[in-house]
């Protein structure tokens, strides 16, 4: 059964895209909203970001933050100072799929992809239908997903030219904190959904 939580003032942060994204947002109105763009720069954005944005609302009641998938340095960035911040003040942390802040952008009434970029000339994507993710997230080459024979859309979608239109989109912050309100689909853990290239001496083929 769905539970909603309804909570005043939260910090949103996404990092699972190549776009770091903060905002504060208040009972579904957006009070503050930055972002810069930088695959690699989510590290030194992420504080510079959410400094910003606490200029606007000092009291945070909660915090939300996606959850990839997404590449592993950059995700754990947002995720790690997601949960530092929370328990700094002692609120809560929830963690959503950044794939269905996306999703709720898009205005499709058939069956479509959400895809966006893994590297490695891959995209992480999942299927939805009515607004809902029926099928993933899953990484793949662009190519699998397009013999899907759906309409994709999304910032991979776009790098790879795979994409419905030609805009890139990323997570919607209000859409983020939104889907919060629904306890069903908290994530605890981090979607990775593709191990580091880095990985332990004892666990590395010989």
């Amino acid at each position: 059964m769905e539970e909603f939580l309804f909570v005043s003032i939260t910090l949103a942060i996404d990092t699972s895209t190549s776009r770091t994204s903060v905002a504060i947002v208040d009972e579904g109105a957006l009070l503050w909203h930055g972002f810069k763009d930088g695959a690699t720069s989510h590290g030194s954005a992420v504080p510079a970001l959410v400094s910003e944005a606490l200029k606007s609302a000092q009291l945070i009641e909660q915090v939300v933050v996606g959850m990839g998938p997404g590449p592993f340095t950059g995700l754990r960035v947002g995720i790690a100072f997601a949960r530092t911040f929370a328990l700094a003040r002692l609120i809560p942390v929830i963690g959503i799929c950044s794939l269905d802040a996306i999703a709720a952008q898009v205005r499709e009434k058939d069956d479509f992809i959400v895809a966006t970029d893994a590297r490695r000339k891959e995209v992480y994507w999942a299927q939805y239908r009515a607004g809902l993710r029926i099928e993933g997230p899953h990484v793949d080459l662009p190519s699998v997903v397009v013999a899907l024979g759906m309409p994709v859309f999304g910032e991979g979608a776009v790098k790879y030219s795979i994409a419905q239109n030609d805009e890139d989109q990323f997570p919607d912050m209000v859409a983020l904190v939104n889907l919060a309100q629904n306890s069903d689909i908290h994530i605890d853990e981090p979607l990775y959904i593709r191990r580091p290239d880095a990985v332990p001496t004892s666990e590395r083929v010989k």
